[in-house]
C-alpha cells in the first residue's frame, strides 16, 4: 500500500486548541469515565496467546520494539506451546489470560496471533479483576471476540490493532507507530484517500466491530455486537464472495445494519477463488447491496484489517466520521484519562505525522 496516499495528523495542543474550545463550546466533546490508563517508560506488556500458537523466536522484533518503546515484557507460559492448532491447551490458554487480566503490574495485554481459538476460552474468564484494574487489550482478527465481549458487555475500550508478531520497530511502519501513539495518550485523526462507492455524510457515535467472521461467530452469544447507533467497522480475509455475502446478510436480516450511525468497511483481502461458479459482483458492491436504503455514511477501502498498513483503531470510544468521495476522515474525539505525554514529530516519507500532547480536562 502507498504510504504517500495516507495522511495521518495526531492533533499536537497549540493546532487543535481552537478545534477544542468551538467543540466544546458546542457540547460535543464525549467523556468515557472507564478507559485504561496511557503507558508510561517502564510500564509492563503481557504477550499471551489465547488463539493460534507462537514460539518465541518470532517475538524478536516485537521485543526489540517494546524495548525501544522503554516498557518491560512478561512472556506468558502459553509462548511456545502448542496443542492442536492453538497455542496450548484451552485450560492453558484461559489460565494464562486470566493471570496476565489478574496482575496489576500488567498495564496492557497484547495477543501472539490471530487465527482460531478465544472462542473457546471466553467463557472461561474472570473480569472481575480486569474491570477493577483496566488495561489495554491488544489484537485484531481472532482477537475481534475480545473487542466485541469486554466492548458489550463493561462497555469499555479495546484496542483494534497489530498482534504480537507483527510489531516491528520501522518508524515507517504505521500499525505499529499509530500503535505506540494510542498506548502513550495521544488522539490520532486519520484523513486517508475516499472511493467511488463511498455513501457521503458524517456521523459522530462509538466505534465498534472488527473481523466480519467472528462478528457472525459471536452472534447470539454472550459477545454479540451491538450496533444501534454505533460506527460499525468491518474486515475480512481468505473469504469466498459468496461467504461475504452471507455474513452481510445475517447482519441485514437481524436488524444490526437497520441503526447504524455509519458503516467504516476495512480491508477485504486475499478473496478466495469459486472453481465451479463465479460471484460477479465487486466486495464494495455485495456490502453497499446490503445498505442501499439507509441514509447513514458508508466508507470503503479504510487502512486496517489483515494488511501492511493496519492502522490502530481504539473500539468502543466516540469518533466523527466524514465521508466524501475524495477523502474518509475519522477524528476521535475527547476521552476524558491521564495527563497525556509529549511525543517527537516523525516524518513518513514526505507525509509529516504531527504529534503532541492533549489538554486533560
Amino acid at each position: 500500500m502507498d504510504r504517500k496516499l495516507f495522511f495521518q495528523t495526531i492533533l499536537p495542543l497549540t493546532v487543535a486548541g481552537p478545534l477544542y474550545n468551538k467543540t466544546k463550546a458546542a457540547g460535543n466533546f464525549i467523556q468515557q469515565t472507564t478507559v485504561p490508563p496511557v503507558l508510561k517508560a517502564g510500564d509492563t506488556v503481557g504477550i499471551t496467546c489465547p488463539a493460534s500458537p507462537v514460539d518465541a523466536i518470532k517475538l524478536q522484533d516485537c521485543l526489540k520494539t517494546l524495548n525501544k518503546w522503554e516498557l518491560n515484557v512478561q512472556i506468558g507460559d502459553t509462548v511456545g506451546k502448542h496443542w492442536q492448532r492453538f497455542g496450548g491447551t484451552d485450560e492453558e490458554r484461559a489460565a494464562d489470560f486470566q493471570q496476565m487480566l489478574d496482575d496489576g503490574n500488567i498495564r496492557a495485554i497484547l495477543f501472539g496471533k490471530g487465527g482460531y481459538g478465544v472462542m473457546r476460552i471466553i467463557d472461561r474468564v474472570n473480569w472481575d479483576k480486569f474491570l477493577k484494574n483496566p488495561k489495554w487489550l491488544i489484537g485484531f482478527s481472532d482477537l475481534t471476540t475480545v473487542h466485541l465481549h469486554v466492548n458489550t458487555n463493561f462497555d469499555m475500550p479495546t484496542l483494534h490493532a497489530d498482534i504480537a508478531i507483527g510489531l516491528s520497530d520501522d518508524p515507517m511502519d504505521i500499525s505499529s507507530t499509530s500503535l505506540h501513539d494510542i498506548l502513550f495518550g495521544n488522539r490520532i485523526e486519520y484523513t486517508v484517500p475516499g472511493n467511488l462507492m463511498n455513501r457521503e455524510g458524517f456521523a459522530s457515535a462509538k466505534l465498534v466491530g472488527g473481523n466480519l467472521s467472528m462478528i457472525q461467530a459471536c452472534a447470539a452469544s454472550k459477545s454479540d455486537i451491538k450496533t444501534d447507533g454505533r460506527i460499525l467497522f468491518i474486515e475480512d480475509v481468505s473469504e469466498f464472495k459468496y461467504t461475504v455475502d452471507r455474513m452481510m446478510m445475517n447482519l441485514k436480516r437481524s436488524g444490526k445494519l437497520d441503526n447504524l450511525a455509519g458503516l467504516v468497511v476495512g480491508a477485504f483481502t486475499a478473496t478466495k477463488k469459486e472453481t465451479e461458479e463465479t460471484f460477479t459482483e465487486s466486495m464494495e458492491d455485495i456490502i453497499m447491496e446490503k445498505v442501499v436504503e439507509y441514509g447513514y455514511p458508508v466508507c470503503f477501502g479504510f487502512p486496517a484489517g489483515h494488511i501492511k498498513d493496519n492502522y490502530a483503531l481504539k473500539m468502543n470510544v466516540p469518533y466523527d466520521l466524514n465521508v466524501t468521495k475524495q477523502s474518509v476522515t475519522l477524528f476521535e474525539k475527547f476521552i476524558s484519562g491521564s495527563p497525556l505525554p509529549t511525543a517527537p514529530k516523525m516524518m513518513v516519507q514526505d507525509t509529516l505525522i504531527k504529534v503532541g500532547p492533549l489538554e486533560n480536562r
